[in-house]
């Protein structure tokens, strides 16, 4: 029945947050809206991954009767991962929120900030023993 999920990050500003998929974790635009000389929307994908960011000024103009709800925010993302290593290189310049632990359920895992104030995780999960 569902065939794909994806996330809609509402921010101020895209621009600030596009080096830390780009750059950092090797995402691409897919597709953009601009707005003036600016972002409106943006479409980020790797590896069918894809994350979507849309501006408040973009939901204001879109659909006015949600604008004041997406400003609640910020969203939490929780992202498995092959290599937590290999994440935690590509956003070391990101704001720390929860220091690398272990949890019950099998995951290592670091929580940053996005330059936009939104919470992501990243889990790796060790690979199930060989019997």
């Amino acid at each position: 029945m569902v065939k794909k999920l994806t996330p809609v990050l509402f921010v101020k500003e895209i621009e600030p947050v596009l080096p830390f998929w780009v750059e950092g974790l090797g995402f691409t635009k897919t597709a953009e809206v601009p707005e003036g000389d600016k972002l409106a929307f943006v479409i980020l994908e790797k590896d069918g991954v894809e994350v979507m960011y849309q501006t408040y000024a973009s939901v204001d103009k879109d659909m006015a009767s949600i604008g004041a709800d997406v400003r609640k925010g910020p969203t939490f993302l929780y992202v498995q991962v092959d290599s937590l290593e290999s994440v935690k290189a590509a956003v070391n310049r990101a704001e720390v929120y929860m220091r690398e632990r272990k949890t019950f359920y099998g995951a290592t895992e670091v929580g940053v900030k996005d330059p936009a104030g939104h919470f992501i995780t990243f889990a790796e999960f060790a690979a199930a023993p060989e019997k």
